[in-house]
């Protein structure tokens, strides 16, 4: 049975998970290398408990009593009594063997491991720790609180216990869980980043602008956010490399990533975390840069 969980990193998505299971009663131990990330982290998790209460989501009881069950810190040792520990950290594979090489040595022997990874191989990061059969992939969609979706990803050593006790436990923090198999970038991703590799083909090619691209997905296909948008949200270093998982592990051309994909990565205009992707974000409305 679960009761307290581990996440590693406070990013968004980090955050995210810390909030919707501190919300949900768990005991959370937040950790990331940089203390300043996770007072930023745990600034955002107020902020948006905060939308939560002002949209009557959310007791003002409650989001105090969630806040005060998250207590973070820099030591994997703090992860010594977690049944669980859910990694979300950057989507580098090399980043999170580390990780895990790092974290298993301080774990309990029965805890389960977790990775929110969007597109790598489950069974390939469980082959770097000692717990293949507790070892396993819970994709949250950004931003947590919002999404209604954790993919659900088994590798092939994952046993069928700790798959159901995912799954319950993603239904306990109000989430819907899918099954997905070990596939490149799973289930979501397998879709949605070559129709945004497309969107960047498109521009590239010159058959659209930044703003054309995005109305016609808006408009006429009734996306809530057209693609290059959408790109930037999720961060153009992640797109690419959920690409390169994808050319990679499929070898079909038709995932190759799109050059200007890569231009605007190297020149680290990664989106809104840096504040210039598809669009310049310096400004009150954004503005599209080509």
């Amino acid at each position: 049975m679960i009761k307290k969980i581990g996440i590693i990193g406070a990013g968004q998505m980090g955050s995210g998970i810390a909030h919707v299971c501190a919300l949900s009663g768990f005991d959370v131990r937040l950790l990331d290398i940089a203390p300043e990330a996770l007072e930023r982290g745990v600034a955002n998790i107020a902020r948006n408990l905060d939308r939560q209460v002002a949209k009557g989501k959310v007791s003002q009881a409650d989001r105090d009593a969630g806040l005060k069950r998250i207590a973070t810190g820099v030591d994997y040792a703090a992860f010594g009594d977690c049944d669980l520990v859910v990694e979300a950290a950057t989507e580098n594979e090399d980043v999170k063997r580390e990780i895990f090489k790092t974290l298993v040595p301080h774990l309990n022997k029965d805890a389960l491991v977790a990775t929110n990874t969007s597109s790598i191989s489950i069974t390939r990061l469980a082959a770097n720790t000692d717990r293949p059969e507790r070892f396993i992939g819970m994709h949250f969609m950004n931003p947590v609180p919002v999404m209604q979706l954790v993919e659900i990803i088994r590798g092939i050593a994952t046993s069928k216990e700790a798959f159901d006790t995912i799954r319950d436990l993603t239904v306990k923090v109000g989430i819907t869980p899918a099954s997905a198999e070990d596939f490149p970038a799973f289930i979501v991703n397998r879709i949605l980043l070559p129709m945004i590799n497309e969107a960047v083909y498109t521009l590239y090619e010159g058959v659209g602008s930044v703003t054309a691209i995005d109305t016609c997905l808006k408009l006429g296909a009734n996306h809530p956010m057209g693609p290059l948008e959408l790109a930037d949200f999720i961060g153009l270093d992640t797109c690419l490399s959920v690409m390169n998982v994808l050319y990679d592990g499929l070898a079909d051309s038709k995932y190759r990533p799109c050059p200007l994909l890569v231009k605007y990565v190297e020149a680290g205009w990664l989106g809104r975390k840096t504040g210039r992707g598809f669009y310049d974000y310096s400004g009150d409305t954004p503005v599209p840069t080509r």
